[in-house]
């Protein structure tokens, strides 16, 4: 795979799978702009990380979830690379709760930055991408949009919805060279699957033919092939990345 002179947009960049995506894109040669919530010392660690293999990163902090901060971004790549050829929709949040006690603003939170968030994020790149003639947009499903989670009926509502979304765009786009698809990975080692009791994770990791966790390297080299020229015949799909978990 070579990105070289292609430029990248990733969603959430700066820790976790994020930031694995920014770093694989960078080192096949892409620049890399990316967005972050809040935390300023982990966007400024992707950052050098990014500039350190050689690549151009910029770092801007802004939420997805308003069409405003989703129009930032793409010009601001646009301004800054001259380009966008590459959206990756990774911004994600989690609210969990049972159904019958889940607070409606943790389900709308939930829904508005995993599911708003990458429609606007879509619906910003798709005039430059067709005016180009070319784009690779990528979205963060997840394994729990195709077996279900209790407890996350909002965040799996939403990774199920970021699979739907690129079936019709894809459909939308597919002839004037855009590919649109989604990656759903299984259960990664990041902050969030750390926090898990010894029990929770032996009993993941039972359900997992591989046997282990993945990590998010893994699930940025699917990413990376999916915005590369290798995969340009490859167009609303999702490609799980969950050790065989999915099966």
């Amino acid at each position: 795979m070579n990105l070289t002179g292609k430029n990248a947009i990733v969603t959430g960049g700066s820790r976790g799978i994020g930031r694995a995506i920014c770093l694989e894109l960078a080192r096949q040669g892409a620049n890399v702009l990316f967005s972050y919530a809040g935390n300023t010392a982990a966007a400024e660690e992707s950052l050098r990380a990014i500039e350190a293999l050689g690549a151009r990163g910029i770092a801007v902090q802004r939420s997805v979830d308003d069409p405003e901060g989703a129009k930032l971004l793409v010009d601001t790549a646009l301004k800054e690379l001259g380009s966008v050829d590459i959206l990756v929709n990774n911004a994600g949040i989690t609210r969990d709760g049972l159904t019958m006690t889940m607070k409606e603003e943790d389900f709308d939170a939930v829904i508005a930055t995993n599911l708003k968030g990458a429609y606007l994020m879509m619906k910003a790149v798709t005039r430059p991408m067709m005016k180009a003639r070319y784009g690779r947009i990528i979205n963060l499903s997840s394994v729990v949009a195709l077996r279900g989670n209790p407890g996350q009926i909002n965040y799996c509502a939403s990774k199920a919805g970021v699979i739907g979304m690129p079936k019709s765009l894809a459909k939308e786009l597919g002839s004037r060279g855009v590919t649109v698809n989604a990656v759903a990975p299984g259960y990664i080692q990041t902050d969030m699957t750390a926090a898990l009791p010894d029990s929770a994770r032996e009993a993941l990791l039972g359900a997992i033919p591989a046997g282990r966790m993945g990590a998010p390297e893994d699930v940025a080299a699917a990413v990376a092939f999916l915005a590369s020229e290798q995969a340009g015949y490859i167009t609303g799909q999702v490609l799980q990345v969950d050790g065989g978990m999915g099966m």
